[in-house]
């Protein structure tokens, strides 16, 4: 049985995880499995998963494509919006106000720091979701899409192939291998 959420509660969670998540992309899934999946459980790690792969290949900001899923997927359409505004929200007033004050902001020392000291916290999250989707794909036990991560990093990582061309590949591989899967379970 699907659980209901309040409308208020998935805006002021949306609102405060895109108020509080620099870096936008997956930096926000950590934030989402602390809410929806660990304290309201209001569906699994698997599910988050795919919500965060259906926000990642769909057009628009990551951060705010999982909020719209997600509240879709609690909520329904009123969810979708409820998250999508409340995403979008922050980083508009955020925005605005480094608009009207850019010249003062981009010659801030302090400013300058705090945003470097953001980068070694967004990559720490980045860090975060690869290791916990890895452990996703490695529990799948099928060694090809189990190859897939470490040769992805060589790649990009050691013979500077484009990421492009990694994901196109990658994308590909998955497919084939899941094709074939299929037929064999036919």
């Amino acid at each position: 049985m699907k659980k209901k959420v309040s409308l208020w509660w998935l805006f002021g969670i949306n609102l405060f995880i895109s108020a509080f998540t620099f870096g936008g992309g997956y930096v926000v899934v950590p934030m989402i499995r602390k809410y929806f999946v660990e304290k309201k459980q209001l569906f699994g790690e698997e599910e988050l998963m795919n919500l965060a792969a259906v926000s990642q290949s769909s057009p628009g900001a990551i951060a705010v494509n999982l909020a719209t899923v997600t509240g879709f997927q609690t909520a329904g359409k009123k969810g979708a919006f409820i998250g999508c505004i409340a995403a979008v929200i922050p980083p508009l007033i955020i925005l605005t106000i480094v608009s009207v004050f850019y010249a003062a902001f981009r010659d801030n020392l302090l400013v300058a720091a705090a945003l470097k000291g953001m980068e070694a916290g967004v990559c720490a999250l980045v860090v975060d979701v690869v290791i916990d989707m890895g452990r996703a794909v490695f529990k799948e036990k099928q060694p090809v899409l189990s190859c897939l991560l470490p040769l992805s990093f060589l790649l990009v990582f050691f013979l500077q192939v484009n990421v492009i061309v990694v994901i196109l590949g990658s994308a590909a591989v998955a497919f084939i291998a899941g094709w074939l899967k299929r037929r064999a379970q036919k």
